[in-house]
């Protein structure tokens, strides 16, 4: 089931960049950035980026179709979100909220692939803690255009929060760790996972205090710094559950003894 939602996330993801290139490339021709992407750069045309688009969906869907009913309707019901948070920075300062909104789905689908269903009490805080961290690492990302974005015309949470954006982002982090408490409290984590949530607000606390908004290097390094900190994270949730199973013999075994 982890690979089968491993190369889902990757399809996906996949996908919304696709998509994302697609709307963007007349934006992105006039970033220095973002100017060599391959539908920008004309290397690749409109008509094969949608081939491409169309292959990565089919086997998304063959993914999807792998789930039980539930997964499969609260799968499709992302589709909207995919098509179109990336026209979101054209209307709305918060384009990163609705990128979060999307990629966090995962947190919902892979909950009820297991169980059947979502059990609201874990996955919703679960599912805005998501959201919370990628309002953190794509407002970071986004500092790295905000010049080239004030031209063209461009939306993000970088450009609203401008010079308090270590604020945001701290509240942020905060309301993320709350969430990731609670999800755990109403699962019946263990000691691994919430050792992992402690070294995530760690990292959370040095990304946001050593962060130069103004220095564009300085932000990417910080956004690719999140593989580490979504890494902590999962090894705490393995390690966690692992623990999980192991504490009820342990009681078993003392009852025996008893």
């Amino acid at each position: 089931m982890l690979s089968l939602f491993g190369a889902g996330a990757v399809l996906m993801r996949g996908a919304g960049c696709t998509i994302n290139d697609m709307w963007d490339q007349e934006y992105d021709k006039k970033v220095t950035r973002t100017a060599s992407r391959p539908i920008a750069s004309g290397d690749i045309s409109a008509f094969q980026a949608l081939v491409f688009l169309g292959g990565q969906l089919s086997l998304a869907l063959c993914v999807l179709l792998c789930l039980n009913y539930y997964s499969i309707a609260l799968g499709t019901a992302s589709l909207s979100l995919v098509i179109t948070y990336p026209l979101m920075k054209r209307i709305t300062y918060w384009p990163q909220l609705v990128l979060g909104l999307t990629f966090n789905w995962g947190a919902l689908l892979g909950w009820s692939a297991i169980k059947g269903s979502c059990d609201w009490s874990v996955c919703v805080p679960l599912y805005f803690s998501g959201v919370m961290w990628t309002l953190i690492y794509d407002t970071i990302y986004a500092h790295q255009d905000k010049r080239d974005d004030v031209v063209i015309g461009v939306k993000s949470t970088a450009l609203r929060f401008k010079e308090d954006t270590k604020q945001w982002l701290s509240g942020f982090g905060g309301i993320m760790l709350m969430g990731l408490c609670v999800a755990g409290m109403n699962c019946d984590q263990t000691f691994p996972y919430y050792t992992a949530v402690a070294a995530v607000g760690a990292h959370l606390a040095y990304q946001i205090y050593t962060l130069d908004i103004n220095k564009p290097e300085d932000c990417w390094k910080k956004f690719t710094s999140n593989r580490t900190l979504g890494s902590l994270l999962f090894i705490g949730i393995v390690l966690g559950n692992l623990w999980k199973r192991k504490n009820p013999k342990e009681k078993e075994e003392l009852l025996e003894i008893s």
